[in-house]
């Protein structure tokens, strides 16, 4: 079959190869083979780039162009190996787009924001789109206004996920299907249900830091899923940092009551109530009172920092520029600051800190690399 799907994407294909392709995808178990193939190949063969694998990728990319403008079908092919077209064509010329993309500077355009749907599609959303998402099949999933995806109730029977993903630099929102709100902070993954299914908890899985405003129902608490710990509300607004990369997870409650439950330690578990942090401290959880404001802070574009340390200054200004920070001079790591910063430059930031400690630092091709002043 990978044969064909080479000669699919290279328009070499006879119509009774074309035939022969769409048998073999009917059949539910050879979809899901193929979507195991599509994700294994894009894996093993991103490094393999030569000047004909580029041409055939950018012959691949205009003709899926040229054909998404035009408004009947001509190909025999299903919608949805339309869609995974783009990722088998990175997976056998070995451009690896995604790959690319997450690595930060090594193109002139900025990692956007990505939705991968059920069926393996995946979609690059424009955060100036108005208009419906739909599946491989042209079935409608939500509707996008601007920087928010809006879910509602129709159609989804059975429960189904999407996975969006933002990168650096990027805030988004999601409206749920039983009306809860999120906001996604940069550099966020959440997976959450297309649709929630009745007698079923309302479950998502978050590797980042959100904002929820859960709409309640006493019939359906809502858990948020983490690496090392479960959020557990029936309606609420609080806020979950859970970068897996910094293993610091920590839930702030604003309004409401949530039960958070460490997945590390059985039968640990804390009752939050309003303005209360819960956090880890050597693998426990532990309460604080904070001030919430400081946390929610990014919603609004501002950095609130207060007596944090500059280590973890660093990955908010990471994740908020869109740069990489490489600090080689370590005794910043022992200095706490307290600041707020609302519209300034990362430029202007690094300048301010200076005022705490000196210390010298070059910005280039993304990259931040802070150095020990010179004698």
């Amino acid at each position: 079959m990978k044969t064909l799907l080479i000669k699919y994407l290279n328009e070499t294909i006879s119509e009774a190869e074309k035939d022969q392709l769409l048998e073999w995808l009917q059949t539910p178990q050879n979809q899901k083979t193929f979507k195991e193939f599509v994700k294994i190949n894009h894996r093993l063969n991103n490094q393999n780039i030569n000047f004909e694998d580029e041409r055939v990728y950018q012959d691949l990319l205009h003709r899926i162009e040229k054909s998404s403008k035009k408004a009947s079908l001509r190909k025999l092919i299903p919608h949805w190996l339309k869609y995974a077209a783009v990722i088998v064509g990175v997976a056998i010329v070995g451009l690896g787009i995604y790959i690319n993309s997450s690595k930060k500077d090594t193109t002139p355009a900025a990692p956007g924001i990505t939705l991968e749907l059920e069926d393996g599609s995946i979609i690059q959303l424009d955060e100036n789109s108005n208009e419906a998402i739909v599946d491989a099949f042209g079935k409608r999933i939500s509707q996008q206004k601007d920087n928010e995806l809006i879910y509602d109730h129709a159609g989804h029977k059975e429960l189904s996920y999407n996975t969006i993903k933002i990168p650096y630099g990027k805030i988004f929102k999601l409206s749920l299907s039983d009306g809860t709100h999120i906001v996604l902070n940069a550099g966020t993954t959440l997976r959450y249900p297309v649709n929630f299914i009745p007698g079923e908890e309302r479950l998502v899985f978050l590797n980042g830091e959100a904002y929820f405003d859960v709409a309640e129902d006493e019939a359906h608490p809502f858990v948020v899923n983490t690496e090392d710990l479960n959020v557990k509300v029936l309606g609420t607004h609080f806020i979950v940092n859970s970068y897996q990369e910094v293993h610091k997870t920590f839930t702030v409650l604003v309004e409401g009551k949530v039960l958070v439950e460490n997945k590390l330690v059985a039968e640990d578990q804390k009752l939050l109530k309003p303005n209360e942090r819960v956090f880890f401290d050597h693998e426990q959880l532990a309460v604080e009172n904070v001030n919430t404001g400081k946390y929610m802070a990014w919603m609004q574009g501002k950095l609130i920092f207060e007596n944090d340390s500059f280590e973890y200054i660093i990955r908010k200004l990471e994740r908020k520029y869109d740069v990489e920070i490489d600090n080689n001079y370590p005794v910043l790591d022992e200095m706490n600051i307290t600041a707020t910063f609302t519209n300034e430059s990362i430029e202007e930031v690094l300048r301010t800190f200076q005022t705490y400690k000196n210390f010298e630092w070059t910005l280039k091709n993304g990259v931040v690399t802070i150095n020990k002043p010179k004698d």
